[in-house]
């Protein structure tokens, strides 16, 4: 199959690209830097010759949009705004514009759509989308509304001749340097890792091989649309989340943070408390219901297999063994 990967650069991108190649694909991937043979030019917010591209390919998978991990400042919401529903708005515009349109466009968007809550998991069916929660910082509601406009660009366009699905993702864990299981693993390892504010807030996470079966998955299944989940069945509360991995990597203490000392080291970071206080409790509950079996459903057996990885340098393989 010819994939095309818009913003395929980033941690997820770089996933599915070396997955996807792998499997013997012909992937394309578009990006402001091209650099490859592969890689292709665009501004992802105009029409340009990239959309040539899209004519004629079997999938489009836009992962295009700003990084998260930066200080939530005004400025910078608004650049992850933009850039997700521009990408978004663009590619439909591509695939609408296509003599042979893709079959299917997936869209990258995040489980930070749902509410911050600790009763009970959110699913497609009954998870209650967030904006409205009382006791937590105002801005929060702003990361709500990203993703519902990034979703809303995706599934306005006129591409009545392409499948849409949109994936909504929790953390992708791979041993990738850079990548958010890199980061906690640092801070497991510094002897940092323990409870944040508590640890009662709730980690959802997907191991980078499920992350990529799921894609795989959703491309083949004809028969699935909309919105699907990509959480593996086992978030955990931060605390205990933190102590698997430390335990994984060996380290027998982590220092609690409290939340002024959360601030601290975020600002310090350049990042953002919601990423460690927000309570993201989702599961998969389409994708079960579709067939899909997860190999990594326990946190567990998922950390223990991505600290291997990183120890041997083997963050560019998916024949790890299972669980």
């Amino acid at each position: 199959m010819k994939i095309v990967l818009p913003g395929g650069t980033g941690q997820v991108g770089t996933i599915l690209d070396r997955a996807l190649s792998a499997a013997g694909h012909e992937v394309v991937v578009l990006t402001r830097r091209p650099r490859r043979p592969q890689d292709v030019a665009w501004d992802g917010a105009t029409l340009g010759p990239w959309a040539e591209t899209v004519d004629g390919a079997d999938v489009v998978v836009n992962l295009a949009g700003r990084s998260v991990s930066c200080r939530y400042t005004p400025e910078n919401l608004r650049a992850m705004m933009d850039s997700r529903v521009d990408s978004a708005r663009v590619v439909g515009e591509a695939i609408a514009s296509a003599r042979r349109p893709p079959k299917v466009w997936l869209q990258m968007s995040t489980a930070t759509i749902y509410a911050h809550r600790f009763d009970a998991a959110n699913d497609e069916a009954t998870g209650v989308i967030g904006g409205t929660e009382s006791g937590v910082p105002d801005y929060w509601a702003y990361s709500v509304e990203i993703a519902r406009n990034w979703e809303w660009a995706q599934e306005e366009a006129a591409t009545p001749g392409t499948r849409k699905v949109a994936l909504r993702a929790a953390m992708v864990m791979s041993p990738d340097r850079g990548g958010v299981f890199d980061m906690l693993s640092r801070l497991a390892r510094l002897g940092l890792g323990g409870p944040v504010a508590g640890g009662g807030q709730y980690v959802s996470w997907i191991h980078d091989e499920d992350f990529v079966r799921a894609v795989e998955f959703l491309i083949a299944r004809e028969d699935v649309e909309g919105a699907v989940n990509l959480a593996a069945p086992g978030p955990l509360p931060q605390r205990e989340f933190m102590r698997v991995l430390r335990r994984a990597w060996g380290v027998p203490v982590g220092l609690p943070a409290s939340r002024w000392m959360a601030e601290v080291g975020a600002f310090v970071l350049r990042s953002d408390t919601e990423l460690l206080l927000k309570s993201r409790r989702v599961v998969s509950g389409r994708l079960e219901d579709a067939g899909f079996a997860f190999a990594w459903s326990g946190w567990e057996g998922a950390a223990g297999d991505l600290v291997r990885r990183a120890r041997v340098g083997r963050g560019l393989s998916r024949s790890s063994p299972r669980p």
